[in-house]
């Protein structure tokens, strides 16, 4: 038990010395996350270390981790790893769309399980996103009100088909849910670009 306890804080205080180590290296100004960690692994530092002594510090708020340069643009904002979100969701949308006549297989369930998703959770998940662009919100917080949200959205979209003369039958729902999360998914992707031009100082 007390080996256990001398190797915790022998950890414990290489990865303080590893945070140092960073201090150091961005005492001059700023650089790279690659050269820091490049200049970390020739002390012996492994990059799971060196990213973890990053990420603590900025946790800490003694360092910001920032893009070299910001996504001005939407279309750049959109492209970059900040909108995977986006994306994902476009994926699983796309997939509901085209699985909406499977009857046999394995495509089988996969229909259940994207339009079990298409459903219950996207068009609520694409509001939160359009609603709470800054993440106010806890990830459980979110998910609930996902799955509320999506319950109430979606006995509208079917109220709004009925007075159509399209119906409610399963492609016009099943487009009109897709078509309200693409519209609620690229308000949220303007709102968050929105504020993050606001907090990188973007004119």
């Amino acid at each position: 038990m007390a080996k256990k306890s001398e190797a915790r804080d022998a950890r414990s205080e290489r990865l303080s010395n590893g945070e140092q180590s960073v201090l150091k290296r961005l005492a001059g100004g700023e650089a790279s996350v690659g050269a820091v960690v490049k200049e970390l692994g020739s002390e012996g530092y492994g990059t799971d270390e060196s990213v973890k002594a990053l990420l603590t510090l900025q946790r800490d708020r003694k360092v910001t981790v920032q893009e070299a340069k910001p996504y001005a643009t939407l279309s750049a904002y959109a492209w970059s790893p900040l909108s995977l979100w986006f994306w994902a969701t476009l994926v699983a949308v796309a997939a509901s769309l085209v699985l909406i006549s499977a009857t046999s297989g394995v495509a089988l369930y996969l229909r259940y399980a994207f339009g079990s998703v298409l459903v219950l959770f996207l068009p609520g998940y694409a509001l939160i996103e359009a609603l709470y662009p800054k993440r106010e919100l806890d990830e459980l917080t979110r998910f609930a009100l996902s799955i509320g949200l999506s319950l109430a959205l979606v006995p509208l979209a079917g109220l709004f088909l009925n007075y159509t003369p399209f119906g409610i039958r399963l492609i016009p729902v099943a487009i009109s849910l897709a078509g309200l999360t693409i519209i609620l998914q690229l308000a949220a992707l303007t709102r968050k670009h929105a504020y993050y031009k606001v907090a990188k100082g973007v004119v």
